[in-house]
């Protein structure tokens, strides 16, 4: 029986409400659960200084309550209760509540961290839930601190959370950080690596730096007891090319759940005072062998620019720098658009819409991968993927003739898409120089089809 359409209205009006009212009650919940950590942390106080009598004659101030909940970390010969102050006195700051940053948050407050930042702009996504797992489904939609935020509450009542809502730029980077003892750097691009590096640099804090994409993942700590910062090993930014993000690229979830593990696991060594950090060295990841070894990497280096013997990087310089220009690449999160064609080489997806409606003749190449072809496709799409492109313009030729294009007419009715619409243009600028100079890309590519011509066509 088909559903009538002012049910299913009143329906998601309903559950708009009433997510809406959810989220209403968290963060009153959050509130009162700060409140409630308050009060034990004043009565704990109490009980410390003699206020209160007791049977206790322990040389701590943790209370009944923080023995309880650490009572495992505290049973551990080389933590113990020195471990558990020394964490409980300690703040930690972890830039990026993705991949990386969901487990290594929800660890951090799990151990007790005293004060714990997050540093995010972004909004939860659900393309996102299947490896950012801090985020629940009720906060799609909502900035991913304040979903980050009310889980890392809802496991520790007893330590500050402190919610930064921004982008992390060179004009706040400073500002932010020095209120932190350890850094964490949870982020995945690199001007975001060589910024908070160098501000790490600048203002004497270590970091603990993770990375993981695809299949593969690393870890190592910076600027720890004279060990490298980040511009040490890497002096010169990687190529454009060589700088994926998980966006592009894909990342199995439980990668960066690992390595957000392992950069919690560094954090809470470097803040307890226990065990051997990973500085100098960097810890490599293979999920596909289930290898993970650990190589030495060179140490600080005295020509270093901002952390080298003779380096006099302030902090003026550090806001005065444009990382995205020295990396060449950006530091938002949103992906590039390309302009590499004049306007009369592009078309609208409405456009060819309205052309395929009239019944006109048209030869489609999807310049995609053939892994991404196989996710999603536009109907009688033929998939020449750009690397070898020019090796298959035969093929291009031969379907062009198959729909009664005569070679007068080379290129014309040949249309190029691509995911976004920036490899279609890099494809059409290869079909002009080799003679389909009527070759047009689709602008913005399936991703403007789903939003302008049909809002059920699957992104990805």
């Amino acid at each position: 029986m088909e559903a009538n359409g002012g049910d299913v209205a009143r329906i998601r009006s309903e559950l708009k409400s009433l997510k809406a009212a959810k989220s209403d009650i968290e963060t009153r919940i959050s509130g009162l659960e700060a409140q409630l950590r308050d009060l034990t942390l004043l009565n704990a106080s109490t009980v410390s200084n003699g206020s209160v009598t007791g049977d206790s004659s322990c040389n701590h101030e943790l209370s009944p309550d923080m023995i309880y909940r650490y009572s495992r970390h505290l049973l551990l010969p080389s933590f113990g209760v020195q471990g558990q102050s020394n964490i409980l006195k300690s703040s930690i700051l972890v830039i990026g509540a993705g991949g990386l940053g969901s487990p290594a948050l929800l660890y951090l407050a799990a151990s007790g961290v005293g004060r714990l930042g997050v540093v995010d702009h972004d909004i939860v996504e659900l393309n996102n839930m299947h490896r950012q797992v801090i985020h629940t489904e009720s906060f799609i939609g909502q900035p991913k601190v304040k979903s980050a935020a009310t889980a890392c509450r809802s496991i520790n009542s007893m330590i500050k959370i402190v919610e930064h809502q921004v982008a992390l730029r060179t004009s706040n980077a400073l500002e932010i950080l020095n209120q932190y003892d350890i850094i964490v750097d949870a982020t995945d691009n690199a001007p975001s690596r060589y910024m908070i590096s160098d501000c790490c640099v600048v203002l004497g804090k270590p970091l603990v730096s993770g990375a993981a994409l695809g299949l593969e993942g690393q870890l190592t700590v910076y600027n720890y007891n004279g060990g490298p910062c980040y511009r040490c090993l890497f002096p010169t930014p990687p190529p454009t090319t060589a700088c994926q993000r998980c966006a592009d690229s894909g990342v199995l979830g439980i990668v960066p759940g690992i390595i957000g593990c392992l950069q919690a696991l560094e954090a809470i060594k470097i803040a307890s005072a226990i065990g051997e950090p990973l500085s100098g060295r960097m810890l490599l990841f293979d999920a596909l062998s289930a290898r993970i070894r650990t190589v030495k990497i060179r140490g600080r280096s005295l020509d270093c620019e901002v952390c080298g013997e003779n380096a006099a990087f302030t902090q003026k310089q550090f806001r005065d720098f444009d990382y995205e220009r020295f990396t060449q690449s950006r530091l938002s999160t949103a992906p590039s658009k390309l302009n590499l064609l004049p306007a009369e080489s592009r078309i609208s997806s409405r456009e060819l819409m309205e052309k395929i409606v009239k019944g006109e003749p048209y030869v489609l190449v999807d310049v995609r991968p053939e892994h991404h072809f196989r996710i999603v496709s536009l109907p009688n799409a033929v998939n020449i993927p750009l690397s070898s492109l020019e090796a298959r313009l035969p093929e291009i030729s031969c379907a062009l003739n198959k729909e009664g294009i005569t070679d007068s007419e080379k290129g014309a009715n040949l249309y190029v898409v691509c995911r976004r619409g920036n490899d279609s243009q890099r494809a059409v600028q290869i079909l002009h120089s080799k003679g389909f100079t009527s070759a047009r890309d689709i602008t913005g590519g399936l991703e403007a089809w789903a939003r302008d011509v049909d809002p059920k066509f699957p992104t990805y």
